[in-house]
């Protein structure tokens, strides 16, 4: 029994309530703010279904927690809001059409700036002079902070008086922003309290809001905060006639503003601005998770009014999360190509960094019992770009006594072969039966694929095909298959059958480094291939070599040369490389590579418009560079694309390595 909405609805209260606490009171984070955000939607689609079960300390009615004891309670002039969330195109549109009935008109002009991940804060200027700093709080009530935010630079004591802008500085005159640390000031900060054996900080927004509300201003000092303001208050609105004039006098002040900001005539002007930010927001020196859309005209935007906790004239336009919350339906074992057994959980599906996630990994028995992740579970699952998706963890106050343990199995789900363990110590179980189906469909496709000898036409489903078919049983099979096999099979028909038999012919003589990443090594990866084929130059010296000679290749270690030397004395194997030799399949000699990018190690995170990560290294290599999969503290340079991850953004940013976009790397290649 899964529980009815109103006890769900009663724990998603709760677990939201905790984590709010832990996060605006304790400055403490239980949860990723994009795990969160995804609970909060969840909750406020019940509330929206089940409108009865609304309660008035419900997290969809509030703005955030209450402030901290040790600071005087300063009551705002006007509340400070928090807004709406919309996670993507429908929702937006669906605010907008709401808002142009309101205000009776059909052309409203938009004002977009991107939403910090900072804490809050207004500062109030009296005759023009710095008198008081009040932290957001619950929205009506603050803490004073004055004394921790004049150690920020960026905040003037007394504002600059500006042409045109001089009745600012008569008066109260209130600007709202946020503060915040830039996320390489984070990293140094971090870095110094490693050398010194301190736990490490969470992430900036919690550095900057804890920060803030330490007692001594002392502390405060010496670390970099940064004031972005993004507000304005006037006790006469007629002097504040549009946001896009509150930024430009925000600056004329000698405040910070964004200036990734926008005016929008159309809705669809915000979508592609919300479009070009999302693929370069990683770049910034701030956080950001999405925008702030506000109706530019700030007369029409008070008659709009508020409702509840927010604006009806503003939106938070969020990004696709890395990170959401979703249940395990159930969890199976998968068998890779080395006879891996691997735990997948079957997910409800949930959109994750702009994609449908329907499974996720668990990686092993071990980390499913570390992690407690049980069948009938609310998890948080995450994935960042072309990673593959993960459950974090298990949301354990939402369980209501039917979730299932999950139990390994003894014997491989495919083929009934007992899985085994190769040493006491290892984390993975294996299938040892080298012709168990899913390993040998998996070696096939493995061999075909891009990164290997990029065999046009054979992806899984024609794999699959040609199996189920008896035509081959490992990928030196391939070779023997004809065009009139092919055309026995649903799936094929001449044309399709005529180009897979010149696609497989005419990879008989493929790059060595393509021919050893193809036959399935373990442990080994495109990289490593190059770095094996360059040092032996041909397949027969390197099946001849010893553990010795393997760990004399720059970056293979023991393990990865004990995993050569057993798959070529593995017999199976040995009539493998025999097949392919009678089918007169024979890899190409390596040849020495070098040119203007040699000794240059590049990593690509993200997507590229001109290429695929593929191709990217194919080019790369081709002028001497090493194409890595991770940043270390020998790569050159990362190459940021789009939709990428946050952490090798941080560890390059930590190591210093150079970060270029794809249009730098085209200029590194097209000048060579």
């Amino acid at each position: 029994m899964n529980g009815s909405p109103a006890e769900r609805a009663a724990k998603l209260r709760e677990l939201i309530n905790d984590y709010r606490y832990n996060y605006h009171v304790l400055n403490k984070s239980i949860m990723s703010e994009a795990a969160a955000d995804s609970l909060k939607h969840e909750l406020s689609r019940i509330e929206a279904e089940h409108p009865e079960l609304i309660t008035l300390d419900s997290p969809t009615q509030r703005v955030a927690g209450e402030p901290l004891p040790q600071f005087n309670k300063i009551e705002h002039s006007s509340r400070m809001l928090s807004l709406n969330d919309v996670f993507d195109e429908i929702e937006f549109q669906a605010w907008v059409v709401r808002i142009k009935k309101l205000a009776g008109q059909e052309r409203i002009e938009f004002f977009m700036d991107l939403k910090m991940d900072g804490l809050a804060c207004a500062l109030v200027y009296q005759d023009g002079v710095l008198v008081q700093g009040v932290t957001r709080g619950d929205g009506f009530v603050g803490e004073d902070v004055t004394a921790n935010i004049r150690t920020i630079e960026s905040i003037p004591l007394r504002l600059r008086r500006a042409k045109g802008y001089e009745k600012f500085l008569a008066g109260r005159t209130e600007i709202r922003g946020e503060i915040v640390m830039y996320k390489d000031q984070f990293e140094k900060l971090n870095a110094a309290r490693e050398k010194q054996g301190l736990p490490k900080f969470a992430n900036p927004r919690n550095l900057a809001a804890g920060t803030i509300r330490q007692l001594d201003p002392k502390l405060v000092a010496s670390r970099p905060l940064q004031f972005h303001a993004y507000d304005m208050l006037r006790d006469i609105p007629a002097d504040l006639p549009t946001n896009d004039y509150v930024y430009e006098a925000i600056r004329q002040l000698g405040l910070r503003a964004n200036n990734e900001v926008a005016v929008a005539k159309s809705p669809e002007e915000v979508l592609t601005f919300a479009k070009k930010w999302e693929d370069k927001r990683h770049a910034l020196k701030f956080n950001t998770d999405g925008l702030v859309v506000k109706v530019n005209d700030r007369g029409l935007f008070r008659r709009l009014g508020v409702v509840g906790k927010a604006p009806r004239g503003a939106v938070a336009f969020k990004y696709p999360a890395e990170q959401a919350t979703t249940k395990v339906k159930d969890i199976f074992v998968s068998i890779g190509r080395t006879g891996s057994a691997t735990p997948v959980a079957m997910l409800e599906p949930v959109v994750v960094s702009g994609s449908t996630v329907q499974m996720a990994t668990l990686h092993n028995e071990s980390e499913i019992a570390r992690k407690d992740i049980r069948i009938g579970d609310t998890v948080i699952v995450h994935k960042a770009g072309d990673v593959i998706p993960e459950v974090v963890e298990p949301l354990v106050k939402l369980r209501d006594g039917s979730e299932r343990e999950f139990v390994m199995p003894t014997h491989c789900p495919d083929c009934g072969t007992k899985l085994v363990k190769a040493k006491a110590e290892d984390a993975v179980w294996r299938c040892p039966n080298n012709a168990c189906p899913s390993r040998a469909w998996k070696q096939v496709e493995h061999y075909a694929s891009k990164a290997a000898l990029d065999i046009d036409g054979l992806g899984e489903k024609n794999v699959i095909t040609l199996l189920q078919a008896k035509l081959v049983s490992d990928p030196a099979d391939l070779y023997k298959i004809k065009k009139e096999d092919l055309l026995k099979l649903d799936r094929f028909a001449e044309i399709s059958a005529t180009k897979l038999v010149k696609a497989i012919q005419d990879k008989r003589h493929p790059p060595l480094a393509r021919f050893i990443y193809g036959l399935g090594i373990r442990h080994i990866g495109t990289q490593t291939a190059i770095d094996l084929a360059a040092h032996f130059k041909t397949l027969d010296k390197l099946r001849n070599s010893t553990i010795d000679e393997l760990s004399k290749v720059d970056g293979i270690g023991e393990v990865v040369a004990e995993a050569v030397v057993e798959w070529f004395e593995e017999p199976r194997n040995k009539k493998l490389l025999e097949k392919f030799e009678k089918l007169g399949v024979e890899a190409e000699k390596a040849k020495e590579i070098s040119g203007p990018l040699s000794d240059k190690n590049f990593v690509v995170t993200g997507s590229l418009d001109s290429m695929s990560r593929e191709e990217a290294g194919e080019r790369i290599r081709a002028l001497g560079g090493t194409f890595q999969s991770s940043v270390g503290k020998e790569t050159d340079y990362l190459v940021v694309g789009a939709n990428v991850g946050a952490s090798k953004l941080a560890k390059a940013t930590k190591l210093g390595t150079k970060q270029i976009d794809e249009q730098e790397l085209l200029r590194l290649i097209d000048k060579k």
